[in-house]
């Protein structure tokens, strides 16, 4: 079962609360991290969420709403299962499965597979600001 690596707890990452019971990550399918949004609450769910996919989740037990996980948004995750070396790893925008042969629309891109049992995660949204330069 995947689990964190390095995690830099200052810059890799933040905290929020589970929006619902969510089962360990094993409990999901392969066992590797989830790709996680926020609700109009900021709460953590599967998938995009009212934000787009922000970070990855891994884990170890159940877990219920309310309860505070941690968000990996750059770190490495190893142990990964069912992945190959040097691919871009996606996450599915409705349930936040990875995968590292998606490429369409529905999957966003979270990190690379250095070899086929570690992911280095690399999650940014972009955001767009506008400035008024006007004197």
């Amino acid at each position: 079962m995947a689990r964190y690596d390095k995690y830099e707890p200052k810059a890799g990452g933040f905290r929020a609360p589970l929006a619902a019971d969510l089962a360990k990550t094993t409990g999901q399918g392969t066992g590797n991290p989830l790709g996680v949004g926020l609700d109009v609450n900021g709460r953590v769910v599967p998938g995009a969420g009212q934000t787009g996919i922000v970070g990855v989740l891994v884990t170890t037990k159940d877990m219920k709403a309310g309860d505070i996980v941690d968000v990996m948004t750059a770190g490495e995750i190893v142990e990964m299962a069912a992945v190959a070396a040097g691919k871009m790893v996606t996450a599915l925008t409705t349930t936040g499965v990875t995968d590292d042969n998606a490429t369409d629309a529905t999957h966003l891109p979270i990190g690379f597979t250095v070899e086929a049992t570690r992911l280095v995660v690399r999650v940014g949204n972009t955001v767009t600001v506008e400035v008024d330069v006007t004197p």
